[in-house]
């Protein structure tokens, strides 16, 4: 390893005994990655700080007591807890408890809390080119494909201590040659209205996902003007059936202007024809619950809702008239949240029946009821790790199909176009 004097200061001591801890694990991974030295990052976000186990928490603990600061701006991923309102979601006291302590540990750090998983859609979006450390899957593989920054798909503590050295291995999506499409995706026989169908970019992304592994895919076919949502569904359903962490789309994103670009000049590893049936089965793929299955709750805002997206759920409702027959849980954070109580949505919610909760995961924080068996998802990630994470049935639909379903009490899809 190459490492520079203020490198060599670090691991010395002469920061303190945080930012040593925190330079030694980095030197550790560049060492374990073949990494020949390591480069300079300007942003962070922290995905480490939403797991809640006594590990995870005397980790953080542990870093703030040795003085440790982070050294760029570092913005903080969903935590275990709504900060604000988690009691009246039922959450013990105990659990509550080691969640607050956590997130001071973070705080005292010098993070920013923002307790989100899209920091792309909030405070401090990262610019193109910029070379950043990001955990939280989903983000990852929108900073690198949508934003075009650049971060590899860094796990949970590496990423504190990423932010605290501001530094990382050099390898991997920091470099201009590894950025690089590897295969061709082509969409092939979509009609316009199937592209602009809901349930197209999660399913679409969820097949994506074991197709790419951990390889760069090129997709040939989406429309130009698919919107920021629209690709981070996409992503984040990619990034949860697969290893992705980067894609291009031809024309749309910013590393893709032509084929050839995507491809640096060169051919594609092989080219996969993707039809209308293939995202179809993707769409059923996702589904345990059957239609007409009773239903306990649905679960929308994986990754966290945006305020685009408390638009378009305000607008389904008013149009479907009736309220809730069962639990409506939206995830978001405080961003959208404020935007969308400004814009006067959260009342239109409200009387529907939905609960809003903040800065936190369906995943690591106990929101369902105990009775829960059923729940429905307009999320491709979601509806992916449900099953396994949340011990439930899960049917995924449409925003639409979720709004419909829950004022019925049960599953209701539409045809498929």
């Amino acid at each position: 390893m190459q490492l520079s004097k203020t490198d060599t200061d670090v691991l010395e001591g002469r920061r303190g005994e945080g930012a040593r801890m925190a330079m030694r694990i980095v030197v550790r991974l560049a060492e374990a990655c073949g990494a020949e030295k390591l480069m300079d990052v300007t942003q962070a976000h922290i995905d480490g700080c939403g797991l809640l186990s006594q590990a995870s928490l005397e980790f953080a603990e542990a870093l703030a007591a040795g003085g440790a600061k982070v050294a760029v701006p570092t913005t903080l991923n969903m935590g275990p807890l709504d900060l604000q309102n988690w009691r009246q979601f039922g959450v013990p006291e105990d659990f509550a408890a080691m969640a607050i302590r956590q997130g001071r540990a973070y705080h005292d750090m010098g993070c920013i809390p923002t307790w989100t998983c899209a920091p792309y859609q909030g405070y401090l979006t990262p610019r193109f080119g910029q070379q950043i450390a990001w955990g939280e899957s989903n983000a990852v593989v929108y900073a690198n494909s949508v934003l075009g920054a650049r971060t590899n798909r860094y796990g949970d503590y590496m990423d504190i201590c990423a932010a605290i050295t501001a530094r990382v291995p050099e390898q991997g999506l920091h470099l201009t040659d590894n950025r690089r499409g590897q295969f061709l995706v082509r969409l092939v026989g979509f009609q316009g209205e199937q592209l602009r169908d809901e349930t197209f970019y999660p399913a679409f992304g969820h097949l994506l996902g074991p197709l790419a592994g951990e390889r760069i895919p090129v997709i040939e076919g989406l429309p130009p003007d698919a919107s920021g949502d629209a690709l981070k569904a996409l992503g984040a359903a990619a990034a949860s059936s697969g290893a992705i962490a980067m894609f291009h789309a031809v024309g749309l994103t910013p590393e893709a202007p032509s084929l050839a670009a995507a491809f640096h000049g060169g051919e594609p590893e092989e080219t996969i024809e993707v039809r209308p049936a293939d995202v179809q089965a993707a769409v059923a793929d996702l589904s345990t619950a059957r239609d007409g299955e009773a239903l306990d709750a649905v679960l929308v805002g994986c990754p966290h809702f945006s305020f685009d997206e408390f638009r378009r759920l305000a607008e389904l409702i008013r149009h479907q008239r009736g309220t809730s027959a069962v639990d409506f849980f939206v995830l978001t954070g405080t961003q959208s949240h404020a935007l969308a109580l400004r814009h006067g949505l959260l009342d239109v919610l409200a009387g529907f029946g939905a609960k809003v909760t903040l800065d936190t995961c369906m995943f690591h924080t106990p929101l369902l009821p105990p009775h829960a068996r059923t729940i429905m998802t307009d999320s491709g990630k979601c509806a992916y790790y449900a099953p396994g994470e949340l011990n439930v049935q899960v049917a995924f639909g449409s925003l639409a199909d979720c709004v419909r379903s829950a004022v019925a009490g049960r599953v209701c899809r539409r045809a498929a176009r």
